[in-house]
């Protein structure tokens, strides 16, 4: 691994907080881009609301996954958030590429948003169990804005 910027948690568990939250990045990136395929395509009634909604929800997505990387370098690890590995390792169930409607799309962010937050709770407790308060802490915060950005989605249902 690479220099390391947090001398307090063990190299083990280092490794182990690399690759947890390299694991949340994909499906931080993922969900970054499932809400633009939304935001691109959907049609119906409370359009422009919900199509300005998701130009917003990307943004804090994409700080999001940019948060997850940079803790990832700091404890020494590589961020991965190629095409290739994003494509394989996100664990968030693919967006649908077919749909135009404005409630299905609602439906099928608001289902990736919820499964994302319960990857994030988990990751929560794996990093409190190893020790880095810093990356729990991290994650909770991540899952909290994942939870809000569920809720104002879901609320246009």
């Amino acid at each position: 691994m690479p220099e390391n910027f947090v001398a307090e948690i063990k190299q083990d568990a280092r490794k182990q907080m690399v690759d947890l939250l390299n694991a949340n990045l994909s499906n931080a990136i993922a969900l970054t881009l499932a809400v633009k395929q939304a935001h691109w395509n959907l049609k119906g009634r409370g359009f422009i609301g919900v199509h300005q909604l998701l130009d917003d929800v990307a943004a804090r997505s994409r700080e999001a996954a940019d948060m997850i990387a940079e803790r990832a370098v700091m404890l020494g690890g590589f961020a991965d958030g190629t095409l290739e590995t994003v494509s394989k390792a996100a664990t968030m169930e693919a967006y649908p590429k077919d749909i135009s409607d404005i409630e299905k799309h609602i439906e099928a962010l608001k289902q990736r948003f919820m499964f994302v937050g319960g990857e994030l709770r988990k990751a929560i407790d794996v990093a409190d169990k190893a020790g880095d308060a810093d990356t729990a802490d991290l994650f909770t915060e991540v899952s909290r804005a994942v939870d809000k950005d569920a809720w104002f989605i879901g609320a246009n249902a």
